[in-house]
Formats: structure tokens, C-alpha cells, sequence
């Protein structure tokens, strides 16, 4: 019965321990892998499916998918792009079409091979990516050059199934995304596109998730399957020594229009073949955000794409005027939300005021207003910054402009102590020595390259290992001088351009 009963008493204190620890077990800078899982699933982010590599997207992460989605969508409408919903699944014959683009996603492909007990005569691929789904259909839709430019996009999810390590947000079985899929008389129109889709992909991660990236084209070997040219914004994650695709814009060329026949009557009565771009940006996005902002106390928001800004939490010390403290606070959230901010009162009473404070930080909320019964004498609230745990006083009839200055302050902050991160593990190189030692010192490494695909090759056979091959992460479209007689790190043959290697995700 003692043993029962002890067995009883050690359960209870499980229990409560789980209840009550909010505190995170791993730490960043010490094991980063344990930390983001952590992070991910402590904040509210996600929540693990019983399907391995397939996530739950809760509230906490819908709310800032939707805030890019808002901005993105109303960005593309202003350049005539039309959503559009083209179905999940795609027939054998169709996937197969394209060659090399679907040799890209072969190993990825999900097949729906039975309809309850009943094999499939056929089996039915689920997309990874929709070119083959619509592009039969652009066919069908553009006969004459009055038909051009055809510019659809669609929100949805797609599923990409083989892969050895799933992470949440940056390599899952299933995502959400947008992916754009265009189609001009000329090529000229496609470039043009291309450049401008790029430029709403760097807004999205420097001025929402405060996250420095470099705009680029991918190298030959790492270009989208079956495309003409794929441009990309590149982040990197200083804890890992990581490179990371944030979004990609491909000019795809006349491929896709060849293979599926997207022919036009041009306006000198002549046949042509469409120029086609599809371009893309995913929930990958947001995992990239946290890997760059969390800390050890867990996520940190950028405070536009933080669905609330401001959290008010009363702080009714022994003896204070509990009505009076949550009026104030009641009060406090209203002038906030009537100035156009997104805040909410935490009063739930089971909760102590720190346990509170600890599960705001932990879900990176980035103001955090405390009211007590000195605030209340004082006509005065307690502001806390959580990028750097400021505390500042502010007097009633100045919270409004203050709270405006130090949300903008946050999110200029947050990007300027990233980029200054970043920049610190860039590297420029020369030699094939001064390139093995800023890669094992986790850096992103600038080089002069001949632009040789062999070479790239041979890069990646020569840096394999446990934490994975070095390869190009992209072609800066800011090329730095290239001095005459400038020779590849590499091959030590002339080089023709300066590219960024490294490791990825």
C-alpha cells in the first residue's frame, strides 16, 4: 500500500512539474537541433502528427502565415496575377511528360494506389509541385497572342515524401505555399517577372520577418529541374553554419511549353511557343524565422508578423485593488487596439504573474505591459521589450506614441542584430585552404569560381562528410570586382564570377 501510495505521490509530482516548467531544456548555442524542436512546440507553434515529417499548424503559426499571405496576395493582384485552384492529383502519364523536371521530384512523389480495398488500375501521384497539373490546361487556354500574358497563382499545400531528416517547417512531408505559374509572348517579359517576384520574396524576410537575405541565380547543377533559370533569396543560420533557400522565382523558359504543346498565333499571324516563369515561397519561411530570432528563453517575434504585439498582464500584489488593476488594464488594451495595435489582457487567475511572463517570452510576444498598484498611484504602466528585456516606465498618456516607437524599434533591431550575425560568418576566399577552414568554422563562404559544373561537383565529392557536402548557394546579383587574373578557388582555372558556397539546409 506504501509503495502504492509513494508510486501515487511520484506521478502527482511529474505532474505538476509538467504543468508548471516552462523553461526550456536545451539551450541554442549548445544543442541547437533539441533547441528549435523545442522551441517550436513550446511557443504553441506545432504540434507533432502521428505521421512522421507532418506537422500541425496551430493558431500561433496560422496567424503569421496569413499576415505574409495578406501582403503577398495583395501585391501580386497588383500585378494582374489571378488565384486559381487546380487539384491535388496529377495522372502518371502527365508527371512523366517532363523529363527532367520530374527526375528532380521522383524520389519525393507520393502515389494514391488503392480506393479502399480496390488497387487503382492507374496510380494517382499527389502534386509536388503543379506544373504538370496545369500547364495541359495553359495549352488549352492560349491560342492567340490575346490570350498572354496568362498569370495564375494558387495557395495550397503540396507533398514532397522522401527525405531522411523532417524538421518542422524546413523539411516536412507535407507544406503549405503559393506557387505563381506565368506565361508571356516574350522572354523579355518572363526576365522582367522573375526580378520582381524576387523583390517581394527579400520584403517578405527583411522588412516582416526581420531576417537579412541575398538575392541571386542558382548555379546549373542546382537550378529547378526542367527550368531556363532559377533566382533565390539566400538566409543563413549562424548556429549551424548554414545556408538556407528561402523562396525561389524560375524562369522556366520554353520547356514546359514545348512538352505540353502551349503554342500561340503571334501578332504577325506566325506560331510561337509561350515563355513561362513559376515561382514560390512556403511555411519553410517561418522556421527560418525562429532558427534566426529564438533565444533561450524561446520565440521571438518580429512585431509585424506578431499576431499580438502587446500583452497587459495585471500584477495585483497582497492587499492592492484587484478591480481597480484589471480596469486599468482593460482600459490599457482598448487604447491600444482603438490606435490600431494588436494586444490582449492575460487574466487568468490560476496563473501567477511570472508564470504569465514566462509563457508570453516564451511565445515571443514583443511588448509586455505589467500594471500594479505603484503603476496605478503613479498614472504609469511597466513596458518589456522581449528582444533585449528593457524595461521602461511610461506614463498613461504617452503609451500610445511609445508603444509605436519601441514596436518599430524591435523589428529594426531584430534585423540589424541578424544581419550583423550573418555578416560576421561571411567569408572571402581565394584558395582551396582558406575555403576548408571557413567551412569547418561554420561559415558562408564568397569565391571566385569558373563557373564550371564539373568543379562544382567536385566541390561537393571533396567536402562530403558527416555534417553533409558544401555546394553553391547562389550568384550574387551584387557581384564585387572580379580583378583580372582572378583564378577559381577550386580548379585554380580563370574565374569568371564571385558565388556563395557552403553547407545547407
Amino acid at each position: 500500500m506504501a509503495t502504492n501510495n509513494a508510486k501515487a505521490s511520484n506521478a502527482k509530482k511529474k505532474e505538476v512539474k509538467k504543468e508548471t516548467k516552462l523553461g526550456l531544456t536545451y539551450k541554442k548555442d549548445e544543442n541547437f537541433g533539441e533547441w528549435y524542436s523545442e522551441v517550436v512546440v513550446s511557443s504553441e507553434m506545432i504540434e507533432y502528427y502521428d505521421i512522421s515529417g507532418c506537422y500541425i499548424l496551430r493558431p500561433w503559426t496560422m496567424a503569421i502565415w496569413e499576415t505574409l499571405q495578406v501582403f503577398f496576395d495583395a501585391q501580386i493582384k497588383k500585378m494582374n496575377i489571378k488565384n486559381a485552384y487546380f487539384p491535388l492529383f496529377v495522372t502518371e502519364n502527365v508527371l512523366q511528360k517532363e523529363k527532367d523536371h520530374i527526375e528532380g521530384f521522383a524520389p519525393e512523389v507520393a502515389w494514391v494506389t488503392k480506393s479502399g480495398q480496390t488497387d487503382l488500375e492507374v496510380p494517382i501521384a499527389i502534386r509536388p509541385t503543379s506544373e504538370t497539373v496545369m500547364y495541359p490546361y495553359f495549352s488549352k487556354w492560349i491560342r492567340g497572342h490575346r490570350d498572354l500574358p496568362l498569370k495564375v497563382n494558387q495557395w495550397c499545400n503540396v507533398v514532397r515524401w522522401e527525405f531522411s531528416h523532417p524538421t518542422p517547417f524546413i523539411r516536412s512531408r507535407e507544406f503549405l505555399w503559393q506557387e505563381g505559374h506565368t506565361a508571356f509572348a516574350t522572354k523579355a517579359e518572363a526576365d522582367e517577372e522573375v526580378l520582381q517576384i524576387l523583390e517581394l520574396y527579400r520584403r517578405i524576410y527583411e522588412e516582416f520577418l526581420a531576417i537579412p537575405v541575398i538575392k541571386g541565380q542558382k548555379s546549373e547543377l542546382e537550378k529547378f529541374a526542367g527550368g531556363l533559370y532559377t533566382t533565390s533569396v539566400e538566409a543563413f543560420i549562424p548556429n549551424t553554419g548554414r545556408g538556407i533557400q528561402g523562396a525561389t522565382s524560375h524562369c522556366l523558359g520554353q520547356n514546359f511549353a514545348k512538352m505540353f504543346q502551349i503554342n500561340f498565333e503571334n501578332d504577325k499571324g506566325e506560331k510561337a511557343m509561350v515563355w513561362q516563369n513559376s515561382w514560390a515561397y512556403s511555411t519553410r519561411t517561418l522556421g527560418v524565422m525562429v532558427m534566426v530570432h529564438g533565444d533561450d528563453k524561446g520565440l521571438v517575434l518580429p512585431p509585424r508578423v506578431a499576431s499580438i504585439q502587446v500583452i497587459v498582464i495585471p500584477v495585483p500584489y497582497k492587499d492592492a485593488d484587484v478591480t481597480a488593476i484589471k480596469a486599468a488594464c482593460e482600459t490599457t488594451v482598448q487604447t491600444l487596439s482603438n490606435a490600431g495595435f494588436s494586444a490582449e489582457l492575460d487574466t487568468r487567475e490560476n496563473y501567477s504573474p511570472g508564470w504569465k511572463y514566462s509563457h508570453w517570452e516564451m511565445k515571443g510576444v514583443p511588448l509586455r505591459i505589467e500594471i500594479g498598484p505603484k503603476d496605478l498611484e503613479k498614472n504609469q504602466v511597466r513596458v518589456v521589450r522581449r528582444d533585449n528585456g528593457a524595461k521602461i516606465d511610461v506614463p498613461v498618456n504617452d503609451l500610445v506614441e511609445k508603444v509605436k516607437e519601441l514596436l518599430g524599434s524591435i523589428q529594426e533591431s531584430l534585423f540589424n542584430a541578424a544581419k550583423e550575425k550573418r555578416d560576421a560568418c561571411i567569408k572571402v576566399v581565394n584558395t582551396w585552404d582558406e575555403f576548408i577552414a571557413a567551412l569547418n568554422d561554420k561559415n558562408m563562404i564568397l569565391a571566385p569560381w569558373c563557373d564550371e559544373e564539373e568543379v562544382e561537383k567536385d566541390v561537393k565529392a571533396r567536402t562530403k562528410g558527416e555534417l553533409g557536402a558544401a555546394k553553391t548557394l547562389c550568384t550574387p546579383f551584387d557581384q564585387p570586382r572580379l580583378a583580372e587574373g582572378t583564378l577559381c578557388f577550386a580548379s585554380g582555372k580563370p574565374a569568371k564570377k564571385w558565388t556563395y558556397w557552403g553547407r545547407s539546409y
